[in-house]
């Protein structure tokens, strides 16, 4: 029982409508009373004054003081709002005289969190299930497989009782040159992995968003839903994904690269590198590995990737940045650049892409929301600026959606066909 209820979605499905079923309940209730003449005049003041006064927050919040470093959309707007006017209601009719009143405000403000909750999370898209927004949807550690025979990708042929889907688990990536104090790393491997004869895999890394963890490229990502839905169609062939943790922490922001905040970078290209050589049966070439991530990971990955073609010769960014970013400009090169202008100018993917130009087996997939007004222009100049460095590029530009989770699924959609494809990971069958 507690398991199904766990397991509810939380974006689309029965639950958000039952939700909604539940605040138009509460509205009506709270609205229906032998004295409604007197009531009803306070309850349309108190209620537009609670729009406002959301409408206001979001702006504070959102716009003046930047807290959330993206831009809050209409629609997060109009929940959040709603959830302020539904509290005000609710604490409102908790004034008036009476049990009753007392016990149906308190109903109400719960209604209203659940309500404005449940339709920002739509917007967003961060929360699928009812287990991820608890916090309930973390990953066992992976046992990999021995390390054996393999086969190459041309003359691989997938076996009988091969794995439907692929395997999601939690490991360890010692910071053995780095020293940077990093969290578990998610790894992914699909089915042609998992058997006693496995095919020899591509290898991509990606990287989370800041605030973030690895596991929200899979819970709010569904990149684990992407690779299996290519393996189902592929013979069981499909890259090996490697999730490392680039932050250190949950709101922590190194910007991936090496400094006072920490090693970042030298931990994703030297660490991660000689683990995944260590104990994946993996194709090792820079023609076979890739490196990517969103937003903040975005970011990182057309740094990373840029810097190091020798190691990445692909990259996916999703609604990356143009610059590593940790507040204004000068907070950012104070905190992560100790205070060197120059130092932060050489770490941005334009200069980097310039410095290391001509690429000539570069190969990077960008994608950005249509409605993210933000970080949707710098993304289109990073990619004509990889382009004109000699990248082979392809943007994708996800519709309807922002700088959200619904825009990372969309994307990861249409890039892993993409870049498999690009790895030649086609059926032989």
């Amino acid at each position: 029982m507690i398991s199904a209820l766990l397991s509810l979605h939380l974006i689309s499905g029965p639950l958000p409508v039952v939700v909604m079923a539940l605040g138009a309940a509460a509205l009506v209730a709270l609205l229906v009373t032998r004295r409604w003449r007197r009531w009803l005049p306070v309850a349309g003041v108190v209620g537009l004054a609670g729009l406002g006064l959301g409408y206001l927050l979001c702006w504070l919040l959102g716009d003046v003081l930047d807290l959330f470093d993206v831009d809050l959309s209409f629609t997060t707007r109009t929940w959040f709002a709603v959830l302020v006017a539904g509290m005000a209601l609710g604490i409102a009719r908790s004034f008036r005289a009476g049990p009753r009143s007392k016990v149906l405000g308190a109903v109400v403000v719960v209604v209203a969190v659940l309500v404005g909750s449940v339709g920002i999370n739509a917007d967003l898209g961060e929360f699928p299930t009812v287990k991820d927004a608890v916090g309930l949807g973390g990953y066992r550690p992976l046992v990999l497989p021995a390390r054996g025979a393999s086969e190459p990708i041309d003359t691989w042929t997938s076996p009988a009782h091969m794995p439907q889907n692929g395997r999601v688990g939690t490991v360890t990536i010692p910071a053995t040159s780095s020293h940077f104090a990093a969290r578990p790393a998610i790894v992914y491997l699909p089915p042609a992995a998992l058997v006693a004869r496995p095919a020899k895999l591509p290898v991509l890394v990606m990287l989370s968003g800041q605030p973030g963890a690895p596991s929200d490229l899979f819970t709010s990502g569904a990149l684990a839903s992407a690779l299996d839905s290519y393996a189902h169609s592929h013979d069981g062939l499909a890259p090996i994904v490697v999730v490392p943790d680039q932050l250190g922490q949950e709101t922590a922001n190194p910007m991936c690269v090496d400094g006072a905040l920490g090693n970042s970078a030298t931990y994703v290209t030297r660490d991660v590198a000689a683990w995944v050589h260590a104990h994946l049966t993996a194709l090792s070439g820079p023609a076979d590995r890739g490196i990517g991530g969103f937003s903040q990971g975005g970011t990182c990955s057309i740094q990373l990737g840029a810097a190091h073609p020798s190691l990445y010769g692909s990259i996916v960014d999703i609604s990356g940045q143009v610059a590593p970013k940790r507040g204004t400009v000068q907070q950012t090169i104070d905190a992560g650049f100790a205070g060197s202008r120059s130092a932060y100018e050489a770490a941005l993917p334009a200069a980097i892409l310039a410095r290391s130009a001509p690429y000539t087996n570069s190969f990077a997939l960008f994608a950005v929301g249509s409605g993210d007004q933000r970080y949707g222009p710098g993304l289109r100049q990073v990619a004509a600026e990889a382009s004109a460095a000699g990248m082979t590029t392809h943007l994708y530009v996800s519709p309807g959606t922002a700088h959200d989770w619904h825009t990372v699924r969309y994307s990861l959609a249409k890039m892993i066909p993409a870049i498999s494809e690009h790895w030649g990971l086609i059926s032989h069958g």
